[in-house]
């Protein structure tokens, strides 16, 4: 709640700020009052952050202590969201955000509204500025722009400038083309909502049954379904990928390189020798998925031979040195930026650069010379990092391995490949992990048991089976080495005064963790208060519930409360791994965010002549938004594409049971997860039988408003499979599990009800009391 401070309003209905206490060194603050604070992070959205506030309002020493108390309570309240560093009203614009240009105005301007609305905002509409020198956009676009709050009373909210146009958006729909038995044409469209349009037999384009088409939407008559016209055919429905294809098509994903890009990619050559150190002697070695096609990191360990250091080791993390290959303003460069990342399907790759690049000249082959970016790292033995370096390297990898067979080697069965380096390689890399654990486990990042699943699929492109792999040792290995080369990046740019982009991971709102608290307090277990959470607290939690009933509820919940992780030019470390700097440098084949990295080590460390340039620095912001968004976007496509294979997969089994895993509970009813197959559904709270079921936000279950018993979020239960939609990966299930007693449920609801009408009685007697001072 929030706290109580004086000097609301002055005469004249102005806002004044109150005389306060001093700051302890003889000056006097004057604490401004909760309007002014909202009033200038309305007025002043690029300088909106805590530093920025507390200077406008001159508050020192204790003044921003209590200003940071009272910017908490506002965020508690709801009044205000925290963007990055800045803080803005939770209805309002983000100073650069992506809009869809909807139409012109009376005098031919264009109007736009955010693709992502604020939640519980009225609708909002964005003018778009002309621009002399910025990109040219048209009703249809989707852009990134940076927003301008008007103080108009009637028209746009805000004013905006263009500075990217993302690819011409269409109104088109993707469906399924049905030939009905008496001769017609339908789409069944991709998406649930959509209804099912006719299509004419001059607008069917050659599409057959069964075809994946887009089709245009035609003005819908009075009577009957609307009418559509085939645009594009895509394949066969029946066929490989056609599923993924949905996804690629739904979220816009861009999956077709452009002529100029391949033709830039071919004609790419070798990088030469020049400036760069010999490594190829050093018996690096790149340990990956069996079925990987390209090999961009490669690691390597030995004992540190400073007399200074026992027990130390050195570690040495290569990675394929992509910017040779990509500069900044090419082709290239500019598709690699549009795709963000590579996208990831059961069936696919969607990549971030041609496989000439990523699958060829970046690939670090076995005896083959390639170039590649180093670092060097000195651990102690009790595992901090001592020192490091960078180095612009030629290097030929002297293995390519998979984890399985590193990790076979290590535990007694090495092969024809891992038996010759299994001594001077493999067991230095592997005593080289055991002491990078021992500072990971002093360091104590987020430690959440989440097990993933892989599907693999049969030859048509159809599921075979859902399996969990295994986690091994080798994986550990991997993992930690290229997390110390991300915060050793991270480290020596900083202390470059260069500007990169970070990968951030905030800590938990305020309001989650109370929420997470109340929730662990029904199953009887506590969270320390405090503003400066620890991974290290969560894991207590944790530890203190494995092997119980409710651990993969506790790991669920304590999964949900967490931020969401980003790119962004400005440092908020990275709370989950529990790192105060730590930048993504591991990856550039597949990320754009390393490229980036890359780059500004380059330049930094004045390696070459492709660093990051002043026109990239520049756009840092703009590049961390756009690549936030990608990454967004292949996550939502990669999730669609797993919920339509299962669908498909389950379609021929509807009334079969199975076991689930409640995965989500809401007002309307229940997400249910089934564990062998790693796939939602629903079960509509109308279904649920002999009872009135209540929602109750605290402990995530329904509960039976009569007899207090339902069910709660991490519960296994039994569930019937009664409806599958395959092509929007939709499935709706019948509970057969009868409710549990939740007795500390209907309590916590009860209490919170009582306390919401104490409030809002509270509320109803202020004026009264008002009155009687």
């Amino acid at each position: 709640m929030a706290r109580n401070i004086s000097g609301r309003k002055a005469s004249g209905g102005k806002s004044r700020p109150s005389a306060a206490s001093g700051s302890g060194d003889g000056s006097r603050d004057f604490r401004p009052s909760r309007d002014d604070i909202l009033r200038y992070i309305a007025d002043n959205p690029d300088n909106s952050g805590k530093r920025e506030i507390a200077k406008a309002f001159s508050l020192k020493g204790e003044g921003r202590i209590w200003l940071k108390d009272m910017l908490r309570d506002l965020q508690d309240e709801g009044l205000l969201a925290k963007d990055r560093k800045r803080l803005r009203r939770p209805d309002a614009l983000p100073n650069v955000a992506v809009l869809d240009i909807f139409a012109r105005d009376a005098d031919g301007g264009l109007l736009a509204r955010p693709t992502e609305q604020p939640e519980g905002a009225a609708p909002i509409v964005v003018s778009i500025r002309a621009s002399r020198n910025g990109p040219t956009a048209g009703v249809g676009d989707r852009v990134l722009a940076k927003t301008f709050p008007t103080e108009a009373t009637q028209g746009p909210a805000y004013t905006a400038r263009v500075m990217k146009v993302f690819e011409k958006r269409s109104e088109a729909v993707l469906g399924v083309f049905r030939v009905l038995k008496d001769g017609s044409f339908r789409i069944e469209p991709v998406e649930k909502r959509q209804a099912e349009l006719v299509v004419e037999e001059e607008h069917r384009n050659g599409a057959k049954n069964g075809d994946l088409v887009e089709v245009e939407p035609q003005r819908a008559s009075r009577y009957g379904l609307a009418r559509a016209k085939v645009l594009t055919v895509l394949g066969s429905l029946t066929s490989e990928k056609a599923v993924s294809m949905i996804a690629i098509h739904t979220h816009d994903i861009p999956h077709i390189f452009p002529s100029e890009v391949l033709a830039e990619a071919d004609a790419a050559k070798p990088a030469a020798m020049e400036r760069r150190e010999d490594w190829r002697d050093i018996p690096l070695i790149t340990i990956d998925p069996a079925d990987a096609k390209d090999h961009d990191d490669a690691v390597f360990a030995e004992p540190d031979t400073d007399e200074k250091n026992p027990g130390g080791v050195v570690a040495i993390v290569a990675i394929a040195d992509v910017a040779a290959y990509i500069r900044f303003g090419t082709a290239l460069d500019r598709e690699a930026l549009k795709r963000g990342n590579s996208v990831y399907f059961p069936d696919r790759v969607v990549p971030m650069l041609p496989e000439r690049i990523s699958n060829d000249l970046c690939s670090l082959k076995e005896n083959v010379d390639r170039p590649a970016l180093a670092a060097r790292m000195v651990f102690s033995a009790d595992g901090r990092k001592i020192r490091h370096s960078f180095h612009r390297i030629m290097m030929k990898s002297a293995a390519r391995l998979a984890y399985s067979q590193a990790q076979a080697a290590i535990d007694g069965v090495p092969d024809d490949v891992t038996g010759p380096i299994l001594e001077p390689v493999l067991k230095p890399l592997w005593a080289a992990y055991e002491v990078l654990k021992r500072g990971r486990e002093s360091r104590q990042p987020l430690e959440l048991d989440l097990p993933e699943r892989k599907i693999l699929l049969k030859p048509d492109g159809t599921v075979d089976r859902v399996i969990v792999p295994e986690r091994l040792d080798a994986h550990k290995l991997i993992e930690e080495f290229m997390i110390q080369a991300n915060v050793a990046a991270a480290e020596t740019l900083e202390a470059k005064k260069q500007s990169l982009v970070y990968r951030i991971h905030d800590a938990p709102s305020l309001l989650k963790q109370e929420s997470l608290r109340e929730f662990l307090a029904t199953l009887g277990l506590s969270l320390a208060h405090g503003a400066q959470m620890k991974p290290s607290q969560f894991n207590q939690i944790l530890s203190r519930v494995r092997g119980a009933e409710n651990e993969a509820l506790v790991n669920e919940v304590v999964l949900r409360s967490q931020s969401q992780a980003l790119y962004s030019p400005e440092n908020l470390g990275h709370f989950g791994l529990n790192l105060r700097r730590y930048a993504h440098f591991t990856s550039p084949i597949r990320r754009y965010a390393d490229l980036i990295v890359h780059r500004a080590l380059i330049g930094a460390l004045k390696l070459g002549p492709d660093g990051l340039t002043l026109a990239e620095e520049e756009r840092l912001d703009d590049i961390s938004e756009l690549i936030s968004a990608t990454e967004r976007r292949a996550m939502a496509a990669e999730r669609d594409t797993v919920d339509r294979l299962i669908a498909g997969y389950l379609a021929g089994r509807l009334n079969d049971t199975f076991d689930a895993r409640i995965s989500g509970v809401t007002k309307a009813g229940l997400f249910v997860q089934l564990p062998q197959f790693g796939a939602d559904g629903f079960i509509p709270v109308s279904s649920l039988d002999g009872d009135y079921y209540v929602y109750d936000e605290i402990a995530r279950a329904l509960f039976g408003d009569r007899t207090g018993q339902g069910y709660q979020l991490a519960d296994r239960v039994e569930v019937r499979l009664v409806e599958v939609a395959p092509l929007a990966g939709a499935m709706r299930f019948e509970m057969l599990t009868d409710p549990k007693p939740l007795p500390g449920s209907k309590r916590s609801f009860h209490k919170a009800k009582a306390q919401k009408s104490r409030s809002r009685a509270a509320q109803a007697r202020k004026p009264e009391r008002n009155r009687r001072r």
